[in-house]
């Protein structure tokens, strides 16, 4: 695969940057966009590397990374992502591509088909965080605002050490979940004391804008575009699982398996260790590659 180019993009309200990497031969598929949310472009230098007969694209969100906001916050709701994609298809060539989308992104991805079904030929969801899906959904809501009320109250290591603990229920959010006693963010390795900082792109306004977004189901099951929702194969059970299976029962058609887990892409990108061949030789075969 040829180096990566960085482009910027300016769009209402913020300033995008995304990298190009040419397909190092001539190639009949159209692009395919590797998307996120919050996490930014570095976590797919190691997928992007296992598809050098496409031109791969990827991005760092809006008030992520190198992507600025105006405003300097560091959020976005899933519709001003679905606009920005929107943008950043037209501004490489229109479309349709191919979209991996992961975590965040799946949801973002979710409403730009709902709203542009005709820029994307396939989507690939994978483990969107939605909990306005599940059944326990009132649960769920409700230990996913604590968490982000106990990072604006505070700081860091209290609301992450509860974001930890929630990835790792299995199962149904139990109804007393909020009343039990907080995880102590030193058995996470996170700190006590509050720095004062509230610029976290995840525990900020995104983990209850991403997760409460209500999708547009009407218009996704009657879109020409074909939409493929993965689930991890480990830990069967979790948030992200029963969520991307909600979705997919959403749509009227069944959840794929993948590798791995919520991060199973990633090849040591942020410290976290998936199975990324396993990972890139399932999404070429659900890409049609």
């Amino acid at each position: 695969m040829t180096e990566s180019e960085t482009h910027t993009l300016n769009v209402p309200g913020a300033t995008l940057r995304y990298d190009v990497r040419d397909a190092e031969a001539a190639e009949s598929a159209p692009p395919l966009l590797m998307i996120a949310s919050p996490m930014d472009a570095s976590g797919f230098t190691t997928l992007a590397g296992h598809f050098r007969d496409r031109t791969v694209v990827t991005y760092d969100p809006r008030g992520a990374s190198r992507s600025e906001r105006a405003d300097g916050a560091t959020h976005g709701t899933p519709d001003e992502h679905a606009d920005d994609l929107h943008r950043l298809i037209a501004a490489v060539g229109g479309g349709p591509v191919d979209i991996f989308a992961s975590s965040g992104g799946a949801v973002n991805a979710l409403a730009l088909v709902a709203r542009h079904p005709e820029q994307v030929r396939t989507l690939v969801a994978h483990e969107p965080p939605s909990a306005q899906v599940l059944q326990d959904r009132e649960e769920a809501q409700a230990a996913i605002v604590d968490i982000h009320e106990t990072y604006m109250r505070d700081g860091l290591g209290p609301g992450m050490a509860k974001f930890i603990a929630i990835t790792g229920v299995n199962g149904p959010i139990p109804p007393d979940y909020t009343d039990r006693p907080a995880p102590d963010p030193t058995a996470f390795g996170l700190p006590t004391e509050d720095d004062g900082t509230r610029d976290d792109p995840m525990l900020g306004e995104h983990i209850v804008a991403v997760t409460h977004y209500e999708f547009d189901f009407d218009a996704l099951r009657v879109a020409p575009t074909r939409i493929v929702v993965a689930a991890g194969a480990e830990p069967e059970g979790e948030f992200t699982y029963r969520a991307a299976l909600a979705v997919a029962e959403g749509l009227r058609t069944e959840a794929v398996i993948f590798p791995s887990h919520h991060a199973g892409f990633l090849g040591g990108e942020f410290g976290q260790q998936g199975d990324p061949d396993a990972f890139a030789a399932k999404l070429s075969d659900v890409l049609g590659d």
